[in-house]
C-alpha cells in the first residue's frame, strides 16, 4: 500500500522517509513488500496506515491546494482520527506518528492479556443486536456504529462468539475481524490509561479545520476538548454514523477518503443512502487524477 504514491510524488517520499526516522519502523519495506504477518502486527500496521494516509493528504495539499481550501471538516474512523488531527493542524507529523506507534504498542500488549476479539455484524437491526449484547453472560459491547447495515461487537471469549452465533442464527452476516483483541471496549481500559500518559506529553494545538470526533459524533472545537475525547477513544465505541450525519447536516455533500482501500466511502453511502452526496477515494495516482478531474463538478 502507498507504493504508487511514493514512486510518483516527492511529497509522499518525504512523508515516508520522515516516518521511518521518527518511528524507527521500516515503513516502506513493510507497506510495499510485507511480509503480511509483520505488517499486520498492531504496532507496525498503525504506523504504516497512518503514513500512507498522511502521504496522500500531503500530495492533495501540494498538488491541488485550491481544492483543499474548500475543506470544511476532517474526521477519522478509529486509527484514522490521528490522521485527521494532523490534517487539522492539531498534531504535528512527528506527534501523530509517535502517537499511533504508542497506541499500537499498548493496544497490542494489553490485548494479549486475555482472549477477546471483534466481529462485524451485517444486515441485522441495531435493536436486535442490542438485545443480543444485553443477553450476553460476559462482557460484550457494540464497538463500532459503522452504518445502518453494519455494526461491530467487541468482547471477551467465549461470550463474544456466542453473541455472534446468535446473530448468525437471525440471518445476519457475521465476520470475525483479524485483530488481536476487543478494541473500543472496556477491555482496553488499561491500554487507555497508559496511552493517556503519552498523550499528555504532546502539544495539542487549536484546530485550523473543524474536527469531527467519532467518539462523540460531533465537532470538538478546542484543543482541550479534542485531547479529552482522544483520551477516551480506545475504550469508546466508534460513532461513525453520527459523525457522518453531523457533517451532512452542516451542509457537507462531498466526502474524500484518503489512504488504502475505500471502506469509508461505502459506509458513507450506506448512511446517506439516496441523499445528495458524492464520495471520492484517493489512494494512488489513478484515483488522485480522477478526483482532481471530477470534484470540480460538485463544488
Amino acid at each position: 500500500m502507498g507504493k504508487d504514491f511514493y514512486e510518483n510524488y516527492l511529497e509522499a517520499q518525504t512523508i515516508f522517509e520522515k516516518a521511518e526516522k521518527i518511528t524507527g519502523i521500516p515503513v516502506k519495506a513493510l507497506s510495499f513488500e510485507g511480509p503480511l504477518e509483520e505488517l499486520t502486527k498492531t504496532e507496525n500496521l498503525q504506523v504504516c496506515i497512518t503514513t500512507v494516509n498522511l502521504a496522500c493528504f500531503e500530495v492533495i495539499k501540494n498538488q491541488f491546494g485550491e481544492i483543499l481550501s474548500k475543506l470544511r471538516f476532517v474526521a477519522g474512523h478509529s486509527l484514522g482520527e490521528f490522521s485527521a488531527l494532523y490534517a487539522a493542524g492539531v498534531l504535528t507529523l512527528e506527534e501523530a506518528l509517535l502517537a499511533v506507534k504508542d497506541r499500537g504498542r499498548v493496544m497490542g500488549e494489553v490485548g494479549s492479556s486475555k482472549p477477546s476479539g471483534m466481529y462485524a455484524v451485517i444486515n441485522l437491526s441495531l435493536e436486535k443486536l442490542e438485545e443480543l449484547v444485553k443477553s450476553a453472560e460476559g462482557l460484550v459491547v457494540i464497538s463500532n456504529y459503522n452504518s445502518p447495515n453494519q455494526f461491530v461487537i467487541s468482547g471477551e471469549e467465549p461470550y463474544l462468539t456466542e453473541v455472534a452465533e446468535k446473530a448468525k442464527a437471525l440471518s445476519a452476516k457475521v465476520v470475525r475481524l483479524k485483530v488481536s483483541a476487543g478494541f473500543h471496549s472496556p477491555l482496553m481500559e488499561r491500554a487507555q490509561q497508559v496511552f493517556t500518559e503519552f498523550l499528555k506529553t504532546l502539544h495539542w494545538s487549536e484546530p485550523k479545520v473543524s474536527f469531527i470526533s467519532a467518539v462523540t459524533g460531533k465537532e470538538e472545537t478546542s484543543a482541550t476538548s479534542i485531547f479529552e475525547v482522544m483520551t477516551k477513544q480506545i475504550v469508546s465505541p466508534v460513532r461513525w454514523i453520527s459523525a457522518v450525519e453531523y457533517m451532512y447536516e452542516k451542509g457537507v455533500k462531498i466526502f474524500v477518503e484518503v489512504g488504502p482501500k475505500k471502506v469509508l466511502c461505502g459506509l458513507i453511502s450506506q448512511i446517506l443512502k439516496d441523499k445528495e452526496h458524492k464520495v471520492f477515494n484517493v489512494e494512488d495516482r489513478g484515483t488522485l487524477e480522477q478526483f482532481s478531474k471530477e470534484v470540480w463538478a460538485f463544488l
